[in-house]
C-alpha cells in the first residue's frame, strides 16, 4: 500500500494507535522501545521495522551509548536482561501509556512473514520434509560451527547470530562449544540436509 507521498504504508493507523515515539520513513516505521533489567532498570532505544522483516534498534540507554543497528536479541543482551533469549516478550514498546511486549503488537508481522518464508522446510528426494543446516565462522578462533535449523526457534537463533558481526563460539546457545573444540570435519559438513525423522532416530543417547 502506498501513501500519497509515494512512501510505503506498512501499518494501519489502528495497528500503530497510541504507540510512543512513532516516526514513519519511506520504507520503515520507527518507535520507542525498551527492555527492563531488574538490576539496571530500563534500557531504551528506537526500533525500526522494515517491510523486509528486518528489525534494527539504536540504543539510547545512556547519553554516551553508541550501539546502533542491534537486533532485538542483541539489544536484549545489551540491556543485561536476566532472562534473555525471549526478546519478543522482553523487548517492549509504550502503547497507551503501558509497556507492551513486541509479541502483543502488530510490529512483528513482517518479521514473522519473513521467518516463515526463510525457515520453511523443503522436501528431499524421498519426499519427506528435511532441513538444511548452516555454518557460521567464529570471529575469534576462525572455526565454523554448525547451526541446526529443525524448528522456528533454532532458525531464529541462527538469523540472530548471522546478524551479529562479532559472533563467537561462546554465543552458541544450542550446543556447548568453545573456541578450544575442534572444527567439524569437512566430510561431515557436506551432510547439511537432514531428514527430521532420520535425525530423531539417529540422535545419540543423552548421558
Amino acid at each position: 500500500m502506498a501513501a500519497a507521498d509515494g512512501s510505503t504504508v506498512l501499518f494501519s493507523d489502528e495497528e500503530l494507535r497510541e504507540i510512543s515515539g512513532l516516526k514513519k520513513g519511506a520504507n520503515f516505521v520507527e518507535v520507542m522501545c525498551g527492555c527492563t533489567s531488574r538490576r539496571y532498570g530500563d534500557a531504551v532505544g528506537r526500533l525500526r521495522v522494515f517491510a523486509s522483516g528486518d528489525l534494527e534498534i539504536n540504543c539510547e540507554c545512556t547519553p554516551g551509548c553508541d550501539e546502533e543497528k542491534l537486533t532485538p536479541a542483541a539489544f536484549e543482551k545489551h540491556s543485561e536482561r536476566e532472562t534473555a533469549r525471549k526478546w519478543k516478550s522482553n523487548v517492549w514498546v509504550i502503547a497507551e501509556g503501558e509497556k507492551v511486549p513486541l509479541s502483543k503488537t502488530a510490529l512483528l508481522k513482517y518479521y514473522n512473514q519473513a521467518s516463515k518464508t526463510a525457515n520453511g522446510s523443503h522436501k528431499g528426494a524421498n519426499g519427506r520434509p528435511c532441513h538444511r543446516d548452516e555454518f557460521l565462522r567464529c570471529t575469534r578462533c576462525n572455526k565454523e560451527r554448525r547451526f541446526r535449523l529443525r524448528n522456528k526457534e533454532e532458525c531464529r537463533i541462527y538469523h540472530d547470530a548471522l546478524a551479529n558481526v562479532d559472533w563467537k563460539c561462546s554465543d552458541l546457545s544450542t550446543d556447548k562449544v568453545t573456541c578450544g573444540d575442534d572444527e567439524e570435519r569437512a566430510s561431515r559438513k557436506v551432510l547439511r540436509a537432514v531428514h527430521a525423522r532420520h535425525h530423531a532416530k539417529a540422535a545419540p543417547p543423552v548421558s
